[in-house]
């Protein structure tokens, strides 16, 4: 059976299209996925992102414990900051991708991908387990405990100081949520419920996320979607978020990230805390830093109209494979075909013609710089 979200009945009232995605009966569109991509690049998009899991890891040894697990420089984190970074086996590859939050000294609250929540917490739990000095640190599964959901968009920071009005009392000091920088998060209270807000975003685009108790989540998504409907506010489904992220070359776990693939070979070195002493994988990822990789992540979009470019799909050169798509969609903003895949190293250069093969026949396209869609200036 499938699992619902907290804010499974929102999405029903507002004539959602429900699909199965990880697991979990999520709305896929509520109008077209054209429509609700272009509003959040033109003014703001209201996403569910209660399927994916929270994780709070707090005590003396949180820290260090997640500067063992985790690839990115948790230390760098004030409090009230947050961080992109992956969690790795001991070969490299990567077991999810995800955020850190430092709420206090001692506090961090873990943002994880909802196919990867059990996995991840228990892998989290076996390193915990065996983890030097825990003393009086735990692990809490807090998933289940909540909701939350991801505003986007251009117009955001023009309604959330009004859906959420007074000083934060946790996270980062600020007077207002828009004083938030990106990464930071706040906690605010609302009608007597505190809740945590970050500044973060998954689209390109300007945008805070919001994690409530799963009893309230709907209420304050209620309250959200009114006041944001004079600024063109509309919700969106996981079709839009997909084509959004797939723009700007987020990568999707399970598409661009999984356990036989390292963050060397993804092209996010850049999360790697590489000055670290030690951490779980470090010594392939600094080996590939050195030696170099089999394989690399490139961008791509087609230079002809065709189907768009689909996940599997073979990256061709001459007609002879030399890789595969593992993202691919038609991208709204440049009305063509786009996708991200994985190819030799020698055919990851910008400005190098490849052929997707789409339904048996060879479509020309051209490897591009990250991101694909870059906003106007």
């Amino acid at each position: 059976m499938l699992k619902r979200t907290p804010l499974f009945e929102a999405h029903k009232k507002l004539g959602a299209r429900l699909v199965e995605f990880g697991g979990w009966e999520m709305p896929v569109q509520y109008t077209s996925i054209m429509d609700e991509h272009q509003s959040v690049r033109a003014a703001a998009g209201l996403f569910d992102i209660s399927h994916m899991g929270e994780v709070l890891v707090s005590g003396p040894s949180a820290l260090r414990f997640l500067n063992y697990v985790l690839t990115n420089d948790a230390t760098k984190l004030a409090i009230g900051q947050g961080q992109y970074t992956l969690m790795c086996n001991e070969r490299g590859g990567v077991i999810d991708d995800l955020y850190v939050y430092r709420l206090d000294e001692q506090t961090f609250l873990l943002i994880v991908n909802a196919s990867r929540t059990e996995p991840d917490v228990a892998w989290l739990e076996t390193q915990f387990r065996a983890f030097a000095s825990t003393d009086a640190t735990s692990l809490k599964n807090v998933s289940e405990e909540s909701g939350a959901f991801a505003v986007q968009g251009p117009k955001v920071a023009g309604l959330i100081d009004a859906c959420f009005p007074g000083d934060s009392s946790g996270g980062t000091a600020v007077r207002n949520l828009t004083d938030l920088k990106k990464n930071q998060i706040a906690k605010v209270d609302w009608n007597g419920h505190p809740i945590w807000i970050s500044r973060t975003g998954y689209t390109g685009e300007d945008g805070f996320e919001v994690v409530a108790p799963a009893a309230i989540i709907e209420s304050v998504w209620d309250h959200v979607l009114e006041l944001g409907k004079p600024h063109g506010l509309k919700p969106a489904g996981l079709g839009a978020r997909d084509t959004l992220r797939t723009e700007v070359c987020y990568p999707l776990y399970g598409h661009e990230l999984d356990e036989n693939t390292t963050p060397v070979e993804a092209g996010l070195g850049y999360f790697v805390g590489w000055e670290k002493a030690e951490f779980i994988g470090r010594s392939v990822l600094v080996e590939q830093k050195a030696n170099g990789v089999l394989k690399k992540c490139v961008a791509f979009k087609m230079t002809d109209k065709s189907a768009p470019p689909r996940p599997h799909y073979p990256i061709c050169i001459n007609d002879r494979k030399i890789g595969e798509v593992v993202s691919g969609t038609q991208s709204p903003s440049l009305g063509i075909g786009i996708g991200l895949g994985y190819v030799p190293p020698e055919f990851a250069k910008p400005g190098i013609s490849i052929q997707i093969e789409i339904r048996g026949k060879c479509s020309p396209a051209i490897i591009v710089s990250k991101p694909i869609y870059k906003k106007p200036i």
